[in-house]
């Protein structure tokens, strides 16, 4: 998590992908929701998203490859008790 990050607005730092190449996109969906939210590359490794209203945690993440477009998901992955500048 991005030390700049609250429950308005969500920045994550995606550090490593192992051999798939760059990210394409990465999308948020929040507790009893089953719609994506597309973040935006804000610099780097940052990936940002201004949601207008709090975002209910458990969050989970979408990666996408921009080279072979196959996607992962981490299901749950940012708490409910989330901090920002956490790493885990």
């Amino acid at each position: 998590m991005d030390a700049g990050s609250n429950p308005y607005y969500f920045a994550v730092v995606i550090e490593f992908e192992d051999g798939d190449g760059d990210l394409s996109a990465v999308d948020v969906k929040q507790a009893g929701s089953d719609s994506w939210m597309p973040t935006q590359q804000s610099w780097g490794a940052v990936w940002k998203l201004n949601s207008g209203w709090p975002l209910q945690a458990p969050l989970s993440i979408r990666l996408t490859s921009g080279l072979s477009g196959m996607t992962l998901v981490a299901t749950n992955v940012i708490p409910v008790d989330w901090k920002p500048g956490a790493t885990e």
